[in-house]
């Protein structure tokens, strides 16, 4: 084994070459190589995940009028605000500034003081909450397997009760293995086959659904305004849901706290960082919106004001049990590449402040070089080992004591969706543009920001009224019934 530093700074005015200057971008590190294809495919693994599963039921609660517009009203805000957050990479020039590796950091150079402390809180919550909910997701979509098989087998008035605690810890062991993969440069295969698997179950969550619209039989009561006070909920339950379906599609265009990150993987030239990364938004953005629209509402159609939480394991398809099965695979396999995608800022985070504070501390900067047989060389940090498998385990004792998805959801969405997505961009941008107050632009951009903030306030509300509501019979560890 051969043992080197992990955080070794390297300076591209230190090679003399022109060859070896080739292998290396402006900033001294190793050549980015990543283009606006793979961009999408990372934007793709983040958007599309175990939102799109809960869209059925949260345009149930909406309607088909006000569901639909949600739906593209976030989608366009998402787009919109994150060319924004793609000009602000580089400071204080979007094409030849200097490059800013994190969220934080970007923040840092526009906006600076407290700003950064909260941009932090924000970005680093709201992706621990992420990885605990997907945690939960992958659970709750393996377990659908097994019982999908138990329907199957003995009929569909069976109880086929299964805990998600086995299914939780078989999910965290393989994240432990992943978790070694070193950065986000060499996340893109598993980000290429998470989208895949993402467009694999969404596709056939939509055929399905389609079936159950044409096979005839009683058809699912819709309305214009959702699920009908008196009839499916009491008025105070609508407006609760109400809000809480506005949190679960916020949360469905979550992406805006891992742009920077998957920015920086792109390769400078041609086109700039950031034309290739406002390429790959609207690739990934317009991609995920036409899925959600298919999802949410065809899925309601298929089953109206009743439509489950999370329409492939709620249950609303019993047949063919071996199609639905592959399906909730092919939601695991995808939430695997999807916390990674996830998971890695929090883990570079900590990794390079803790190289920053104990630079000469073998066990945080050594990294031990291993001959992995047909896998070539594969570097090995103790520190990296230790609190990464420390990260992964104690997200998953968190999902196995609070596994709520749909308040969960919304909670994550409502708490992250204004700051991060929304506040942060658009003030950098006033910054790096130098507007004057009160002009124009500088108005309807913070009217926005302040609508923004509105709707992110009435959805926080409806997902803790939810968790409220759920922790009245839950008794932790338990296979629910």
């Amino acid at each position: 084994m051969e043992k080197k530093s992990m955080f070794t700074e390297q300076s591209f005015t230190d090679h003399k070459s022109g060859d070896i200057n080739k292998n290396f971008d402006d900033d001294g590190r190793e050549k980015r190589t990543g283009t606006w294809m793979t961009g999408s495919a990372h934007i793709i693994t983040a958007v599309i995940g175990s939102g799109v599963l809960s869209l059925a039921w949260a345009i149930a609660q909406l309607g088909w009028v006000a569901g639909p517009a949600v739906l593209m009203a976030f989608s366009f805000i998402t787009y919109f605000t994150s060319t924004m957050l793609a000009d602000c990479y580089r400071s204080p020039d979007p094409v030849t500034g200097k490059r800013n590796y994190t969220y934080m950091e970007v923040v840092r150079s526009y906006l600076g003081g407290r700003k950064v402390m909260l941009c932090g809180l924000a970005q680093y919550g709201n992706l621990i909450g992420i990885t605990i909910g997907y945690t939960i997701t992958a659970s709750i979509s393996m377990v659908a397997v097994k019982r999908s098989n138990c329907f199957h087998k003995n009929g569909h008035n069976v109880k086929c009760s299964t805990s998600n605690t086995p299914f939780m810890i078989i999910f965290a062991c393989i994240q432990i293995l992943l978790s070694q993969i070193p950065n986000f440069h060499n996340l893109s295969w598993l980000s290429i086959l998470a989208a895949v698997m993402s467009f694999s179950y969404a596709s056939i969550g939509v055929g399905l659904s389609i079936a159950k619209v044409a096979g005839g039989g009683v058809h699912a009561r819709t309305a214009l305004t959702g699920v009908t006070v008196g009839v499916d909920v009491t008025g105070s339950e609508k407006v609760w849901r109400t809000f809480q379906a506005v949190g679960d599609i916020a949360f469905a265009y979550a992406y805006s706290t891992v742009l920077i990150e998957i920015q920086d993987t792109l390769k400078a030239s041609p086109p700039s960082e950031n034309k290739a990364m406002k390429r790959a938004s609207l690739v990934g953005v317009s991609t995920t919106t036409f899925f959600y629209m298919l999802c949410g509402c065809v899925g309601y159609a298929a089953f109206g004001n009743n439509a489950p939480g999370n329409f492939l394991t709620g249950f609303g398809f019993y047949e063919p049990f071996w199609l639905i099965d592959f399906a909730n695979v092919c939601i695991a396999v995808h939430l695997v590449g999807a916390y990674q995608v996830f998971c890695q800022p929090i883990f570079q985070f900590v990794e390079s402040q803790s190289a920053k504070r104990w630079p000469d501390n073998k066990f945080i900067t050594g990294e031990y070089k291993v001959n992995v047989p047909c896998g070539g060389v594969f570097g090995i940090s103790l520190f990296r080992l230790v609190w990464r498998t420390s990260y992964v385990v104690v997200t998953a004792v968190v999902a196995m004591i609070f596994p709520f998805f749909n308040d969960f959801l919304g909670l994550i969405g409502a708490a992250s969706f204004w700051p991060l997505t929304v506040y942060f961009p658009i003030e950098m941008h006033i910054a790096q543009k130098k507007m004057k107050k009160f002009s124009f632009t500088w108005t309807w951009l913070k009217i926005l920001s302040w609508a923004c903030f509105l709707v992110s306030l009435v959805a926080a509300a409806g997902s803790v009224q939810g968790l409220i509501q759920s922790l009245k019979d839950f008794k932790p560890f338990q296979a629910p019934e």
